[in-house]
């Protein structure tokens, strides 16, 4: 039976939009991806490999907690490892030591020199007030009044050769004691001075009085004085004596 030309065209027309149709429907099938494996419940889908993960986000109006990393907590208790154990050495293979060189020879001990002692101190004074200069004789351990100082030698000695420095040199105390005036009693004694004095540096070492001042001449040795008062003053004319010589 011979189709009406209207009726042909509206069967090309069928048969183009049937043709048409069919690779969109197969399309889809094709290119839908492949379903995501189950996790637990409630557990974030995993991220496909090769894109980065997106902090999480807390809602609004709370505050994101850091998560909390465990780490291991070390062992309570170590063992030490056992200790090396040399084996013993025989005694028959232990070689005695040989004793060392003798370096250092043994030094002459020399005999200590000893200064030269003396029996009595030359000493000379002076008054600042007056400039009255005096010299005189102290015997060893005996006082001897100037005016108000009463000065005591206790040694004279002359350095020994060994010594850097050749000098004469004395210990000397000093005293200061007014003397006692009628009807009233004595003053006690105030010490001035107590030390070593050196004839070739007088003002080195020395009393320090406002009105006198005494410093070492020499000594020499000369027989002890019979009879001598333990205090004395030197007289006028034994400084005038010792002034010629």
């Amino acid at each position: 039976m011979a189709l009406r030309p209207h009726s042909r065209r509206l069967a090309v027309i069928a048969l183009a939009v049937t043709a048409g149709l069919a690779p969109a429907a197969l399309a889809p099938a094709q290119q839908a991806p492949a379903p995501a494996p189950e996790t637990a419940a409630g557990a974030p889908p995993a991220s496909p490999p090769g894109s980065a993960e997106a902090p999480l986000q807390a809602p609004e109006g709370e505050v994101a907690t850091p998560a909390v990393i465990e780490e291991e907590a070390p062992p309570a208790v170590v063992e030490a490892p056992p200790p090396a154990v040399a084996p013993p050495v025989p005694a028959s293979q232990v070689a005695p030591a040989e004793p060392p060189e003798r370096r250092v020879a043994d030094l002459p001990i020399e005999s200590v020199r000893q200064r030269e002692r003396f029996a009595v101190a030359v000493l000379q004074a002076v008054d600042k007030v007056t400039a009255e200069t005096i010299r005189f004789e102290v015997p060893v351990g005996q006082p001897v009044r100037y005016k108000s100082l009463i000065l005591t030698v206790r040694a004279c000695e002359h350095t020994a050769d060994d010594e850097p420095t050749e000098d004469t040199v004395a210990y000397l105390t000093v005293d200061s004691q007014p003397k006692p005036q009628a009807g009233r009693p004595a003053p006690g004694p105030r010490q001035v001075f107590k030390g070593w004095i050196y004839a070739s540096s007088p003002g080195l070492s020395g009393p320090e009085h406002p009105v006198y001042d005494a410093w070492l001449i020499t000594c020499r040795t000369a027989t002890p004085l019979r009879g001598a008062a333990p205090v004395s003053r030197p007289s006028t004319s034994s400084a005038a004596a010792s002034r010629s010589r």
